[in-house]
């Protein structure tokens, strides 16, 4: 692949019209990758509980098992 390729896909990639599932999906993605690298024990479902928290949504809390 040149360097033109790359630099084109990149910029298609840019103008990419994200919809809110991706954003939200991405954002998630994002969220955990980061959070379990520094804390292994964060899970998905975690993020999960915490998005739906700041999006106001209440979540059943579970104790950890």
């Amino acid at each position: 692949m040149s360097k033109n390729d790359l630099e084109y896909l990149i910029e298609q990639a840019r103008k990419y019209p994200f919809t809110d599932a991706e954003r939200d999906e991405q954002i998630r993605s994002f969220t955990y990758g980061n959070t379990h690298l520094e804390n292994e024990s964060i899970t998905r479902a975690d993020v999960d509980k915490a998005v739906a928290s700041l999006k106001g949504i209440e979540v059943p809390w579970e104790a950890p098992k």
